[in-house]
């Protein structure tokens, strides 16, 4: 695979795509090798998530003494375990082991037990202890994040000492940043970037050079929190330790980037109700069982608002224009909860709202929702007394009734996910539901509430 990092990659253009397919159903194995080699190990697995299951088999038939470790590591979960099964033992062997732990770790994370086997077996009986060392510490921890294969040295070291063991050394990692510094019982104590080695002279020690910002994780640790010590300090590296504070792995930028990718996504995928690992590589059935749950849940919200609509038929029957004007206020309230709900959510999981400033931003959004609601409540109220028989006070009431559902709107999209959050329950699983029910409920009832009273 060519791997150029300065060089961008945008996804194989769809001419390539056609290629690959073409090939496979030639069984042109040559071609196939030709198309495929010189892309980045990312592209092949977009192709391999592009094509259908049966000309994904082909393709691995064809080429998959070809396959490596990255392209594994990349592939997206939902068809892994389908690519792993399709390998010869001693493809698959050779293509774990190329990798470091933190990526085997990753792969396993996802897969059964049966393919989970077949993974640890190809693995030297270092690598697998390491591995499943990993696997021992609790799901989405900093012990399943961190790569073993770590790069320290004794504080007392000069920089020329450091050079001569890194050149001696094979196991070094694919990537790292750091040189960490340990004391006699390997508790980490600082490190030194390889640039500042690079440029001191061989005489320099190690302890003159070490950074001033140093931070160590337990290896129990949430991995959110290694995503939130990454992004607030801008680091690099992060040391991992057990529980006597010694040293057992790290944590490069590229895997906290990977987490704060993937806690992005599932919070967009549970906001929207389509499952936190759906993906187009999914079946149908699968796609319907990770939906269903969330429509049967709008089935009822959008009942229990029916109900609410139910109990003023008789003044909809008298003023025909409020079946019009309902959803427009339903509508409001359900974009203005939506804004303020998606930066409440996005503010908890970066740790920006807090206890602390709870009060101060409940009071923005309720200010905010109260000046959009005044100025909107203008133009409705216009256009309500403009086209609709030109009564002053039905443009009063739907001014009133979204003054109230905006108001109502902007304090639930907050209150919801800092409530749901204190609960200790994911704020983006049911914020929405919670937040689209209440406004659609509160506006109805506010609109035709007044309405009734008075206009009757």
């Amino acid at each position: 695979m060519t791997d150029d990092p300065e060089s961008p990659r945008p996804a194989p253009p769809q001419e390539v795509v056609d290629a690959v397919r073409e090939a496979v159903e030639a069984g042109d194995s040559a071609r196939l090798v030709d198309l495929l080699e010189p892309l980045h190990a990312a592209d092949v697995a977009d192709i391999l998530e592009q094509i259908r299951a049966g000309e994904r088999a082909a393709l691995l038939r064809l080429w998959g003494r070809e396959i490596d470790g990255d392209i594994l590591s990349e592939i997206d979960e939902s068809i892994r375990e389908e690519v792993i099964e399709s390998l010869a033992p001693d493809v698959l062997a050779d293509a774990v082991r190329e990798l470091d732990s933190d990526d085997v770790v990753d792969i396993l994370e996802d897969l059964e037990e049966p393919a989970q086997a077949r993974i640890l077996g190809a693995l030297d009986r270092e690598d697998r202890a390491a591995v499943e060392q990993s696997l021992s510490y609790p799901e989405y921890s900093a012990g399943r994040l961190m790569q073993r294969e770590v790069v320290s040295a004794p504080l007392h070291w000069t920089v020329g000492e450091t050079i001569d063991f890194l050149r001696s050394e094979e196991w070094l990692p694919d990537q790292f940043y750091h040189v960490i510094l340990v004391d006699p019982r390997m508790k980490p104590i600082g490190y030194v970037t390889l640039g500042r080695i690079l440029s001191a002279r061989r005489d320099v020690r190690l302890s003159d050079l070490a950074e001033e910002s140093f931070r160590v994780i337990a290896a129990t640790e949430a991995e959110a929190d290694v995503a939130y010590i990454f992004t607030q300090y801008h680091l690099i590296s992060l040391p991992v330790t057990d529980q006597a504070g010694r040293l057992v792995g790290v944590i490069t930028i590229d895997d906290a980037m990977s987490v704060l990718d993937e806690e992005h996504e599932e919070d967009m995928l549970r906001m929207a109700g389509v499952g936190e690992e759906s993906s187009l590589s999914d079946g149908v059935w699968d796609t319907v069982r990770q939906r269903f749950p969330w429509l049967a849940v709008n089935l009822v919200t959008a009942n229990i608002s029916a109900l609410v609509i139910g109990m003023f038929e008789n003044t909809i029957a008298v003023i025909v224009a409020l079946a019009a004007l309902m959803p427009i206020v339903a509508s409001m309230g359900g974009n203005a909860g939506t804004q303020s709900l998606t930066v409440a959510v996005r503010a908890l999981a970066t740790r920006d709202l807090t206890a602390s400033n709870a009060k101060r931003v409940v009071w923005r959004e309720l200010v905010v929702g109260l000046l959009n609601g005044v100025g909107f409540a203008v133009v409705m109220g216009l256009v309500a007394w403009a086209f609709y028989g030109r009564d002053v006070w039905l443009g009063a009431v739907i001014g009133a009734a979204i003054v109230v559902n905006l108001v109502v709107a902007a304090l639930s999209g907050v209150l919801i996910p800092l409530v749901l959050h204190r609960l200790k329950l994911d704020p983006a699983l049911a914020s929405g539901t919670f937040v689209m029910t209440l406004t659609d409920v509160v506006g109805f009832f506010a609109f035709l509430g007044l309405a009734t009273m008075v206009l009757l």
